[in-house]
């Protein structure tokens, strides 16, 4: 295929539209990442701690305890987990379009509460409702791609949703930076508040865009789910070539069907188990990998260092953090999910373990300069492989029938590993009584951390690039191991295989 990333000849119309449409669903990362990474400047502005500190030093100057600070970052990550496991009944009921438009409402009213508050508990508290709606975007977003994207560029397209993230976390960089010298409430105010002009244009955007076609199928609405995908492919309705891959999607979905109606049960069931146990684990990997740390407490981590402009700072490694994920959005459908994530997952060892001996061995102004830099080359690795691919993954791997329900509990194990992170890290980073008070020694845990995300992928992720979602769930049911995963191919009958599985299910149900 060369270079660029091409249509294949034998794809169905146009690829523009449904592209398009999954990249401005993937928007709904800018909520999230923004989101995640105003806190970690708020919680360094002098106003906010005059506001919002119940302790104050020696000197008179206001602080937050180890204890609040924990409590102020990981609260939202707590919200996010609920509303992550909430996300399949959402989607699965008013489907994922409007699914996506009641998550941004929920997250407005987070956001209000935030923008109102003058003291911690209801700061604290729109924090939390903010993040169940963030948990519910973070579930349904991916579905939503993966379920209207074209098979050949699904991946960009899923992957998008990690751009979109680092591209959150940037824009809150900026905007932390041109409000941390008010002396007044608009330099946390202003931050918080220009979340909802995203949500906003999220809503506007959901109210116009199609629903997918595979829900449509789930709720028994051919004809809807016809147009919906003649409107993704941008074909005529009586194409052929449309009706064809709309009855594979149709035909797949009542073989699931007549094995069983499809609940949280199921997702526990033999052939399924594997499947969780891989969406599971890739995004407490992904957690564990420490990239939120960078995030969350990158500028109080950066200014305990004696690392002089820790804003500043904290912005280059957003700068990073946003470039490097475009590469990995063309390695996701070039390399392929597996080797990404496994090379992305050697150099982000190697790099934790530079950080860590240099952190240890030496303090000098040279010592913090080779810390940022090789920092900035675990967050380029992440970007560059576990970022998108994570997403990528576990928005392919579900069959139909659970894949909301799969999504959802992969997505919520990514919210508790990184609730439980965020909480925990003061107590591990932070001196004071009681803490652990590792420093740089913390990056020792992280680069442990990504040796077993190798061994994680090399044993257990499957290589699913080009394959539609009907395909990857042939793939599962017929290879063994991930190992083998690579070069294969769907069978020819698999259609009508499946046909007949249906019809031999059907007549045993009768025979009971």
């Amino acid at each position: 295929m060369g270079f660029m990333l091409k249509k294949p000849a034998d794809e169905v119309g146009k690829s523009g539209p449904a592209i398009i449409v999954g990249l401005f669903v993937a928007f709904g990362g800018v909520l999230f990442g923004y989101d995640t990474g105003t806190i970690s400047g708020i919680l360094a502005m002098d106003f906010f701690k005059n506001q919002f500190a119940r302790h104050w030093d020696a000197d008179g100057k206001p602080y937050l305890t180890s204890t609040e600070t924990s409590l102020i970052v990981s609260i939202l990550s707590a919200g996010t987990f609920f509303g992550a496991l909430g996300a399949s009944f959402l989607a699965d009921t008013i489907g994922r379009r409007f699914g996506l438009i009641i998550s941004c409402l929920v997250f407005c009213v987070g956001v209000a509460l935030q923008t109102a508050a003058s003291e911690q508990n209801l700061f604290v508290a729109g924090r939390a409702v903010a993040g169940f709606g963030v948990g519910l975007l973070s579930a349904i977003v991916p579905l939503y791609q993966s379920e209207s994207a074209p098979k050949w560029i699904r991946g960009t397209i899923v992957g998008c949703y990690q751009w979109a993230i680092t591209l959150g976390l940037f824009l809150a960089s900026c905007a932390n930076q041109g409000s941390m010298n008010r002396n007044d409430t608009g330099s946390y105010r202003i931050p918080i508040a220009i979340q909802f002009l995203w949500a906003l244009i999220l809503i506007i955007g959901m109210a116009i865009l199609p629903e997918t076609p595979r829900f449509l199928i789930m709720r028994d609405r051919y004809d809807d789910a016809l147009k919906s995908l003649s409107r993704l492919r941008k074909v005529p309705i009586e194409s052929p070539a449309l009706v064809a891959e709309l009855e594979e999607i149709q035909n797949n979905y009542n073989y699931e069907r007549s094995l069983g109606k499809g609940s949280f049960a199921d997702c526990f069931r033999s052939g399924m188990r594997k499947r969780l146990f891989t969406g599971c684990c890739i995004h407490a990997l992904q957690q564990l990998t420490g990239i939120n740390f960078i995030f969350y407490y990158g500028t109080h981590f950066f200014q305990q260092s004696g690392i002089k402009n820790a804003f500043t700072i904290a912005l280059i490694t957003n700068l990073v953090n946003i470039c490097s994920t475009v590469p990995g959005l063309w390695l996701v459908e070039k390399a392929g999910r597996r080797a990404l994530l496994l090379w992305g997952a050697v150099g982000m060892c190697v790099f934790h373990f530079i950080v860590a001996i240099v952190g240890v061995a030496a303090t000098s102004d040279v010592a913090n300069n080779v810390l940022i830099a090789f920092v900035c080359l675990f967050i380029a690795f992440f970007a560059a492989s576990w970022g998108p691919t994570a997403w990528v993954v576990t928005g392919e791997i579900f069959p139909l029938k659970i894949r909301a329900k799969g999504l959802s509990m992969a997505v919520a194990t990514n919210w508790l590993f990184n609730w439980a992170l965020a909480y925990a890290t003061p107590y591990l980073v932070d001196e004071g009584p009681g803490n652990a008070a590792l420093g740089s020694n913390v990056f020792f845990i992280w680069g442990g951390a990504t040796f077993l995300c190798v061994l994680f992928v090399y044993f257990l992720v499957y290589e699913t690039k080009g394959l539609s979602l009907e395909e990857v769930d042939e793939l599962y049911q017929s290879v063994p191991s991930a190992r083998a995963s690579l070069g294969w191919t769907p069978r020819e009958d698999y259609r009508e295989t499946m046909e007949k599985g249906k019809f031999d299910a059907q007549h045993a149900e009768k025979s009971n």
